[in-house]
Parts: C-alpha cells; sequence; structure tokens
C-alpha cells in the first residue's frame, strides 16, 4: 500500500522569513538522491480557510513512498534526520506535526 509523509507548519511568526527558509533551504533537501524511495514531493502552501479564518497552518509537505518500509528506510538516513531539524528550526509558530499515513485514493 502506497505511503506518504505529511509535514504540516504552523503559521509562522514572519510568513516571508518562513517563505524563504522553506522555499530556498528546505524543499531543496527533499530529492530522490537525499530519501531513496521517495516517488512524489508535493509542496502545498495555505492560502485561506472554507470560512475566510485566518488559516492556522502556513504548509503542507507531502512526501509519497511506494510503502510504509519504503518511507521507514529513507526516514533511516542522515539526510531525513537534517531534514527534520530543518524543518524544526525553520517552524517559527511552534513545532511542526508529521505524519506517517497509508494512502488508498478513488478517481472520478
Amino acid at each position: 500500500m502506497a505511503a506518504k509523509l505529511v509535514v504540516i507548519y504552523p503559521k509562522p511568526a514572519d510568513s516571508i522569513v518562513f517563505e524563504r527558509a522553506y522555499t530556498e533551504e528546505h524543499a531543496p533537501m527533499v530529492t530522490p538522491e537525499t530519501m531513496p524511495g521517495i516517488r512524489k514531493f508535493v509542496q502545498l502552501k495555505v492560502v485561506g480557510t472554507p470560512d475566510g479564518s485566518e488559516p492556522k497552518y502556513a504548509r503542507i509537505a507531502e512526501l509519497h513512498f511506494d510503502s510504509i518500509a519504503d518511507l521507514q528506510a529513507a526516514a533511516a538516513g542522515q539526510a531525513a534526520a537534517a531534514a527534520v531539524a530543518h524543518a524544526h528550526e525553520i517552524s517559527t509558530g511552534g513545532a511542526p506535526l508529521i505524519l506517517v499515513c497509508e494512502e488508498s485514493s478513488k478517481s472520478f
């Protein structure tokens, strides 16, 4: 079953500084060379909420793998440890929420 690592970043203290750090430093840390077995890297920028209230989150990242075993193997590497440490460093609105998920989907 497909798996993904989901990282949810709280709204930062300074959005401009966070966006620069995320796009220029953090996102480039996620590559097939640094995360063996990764199939897709989805980066979402939170721009609003359905009711128009201020979003509590700034970014969501999804790292897609073929299996939980592949995800765990990539997560065990030094590059993954560095990426997690960096995620915590740039997440000035609080610690990022990191989830390991099994994926099922339905196309319409």
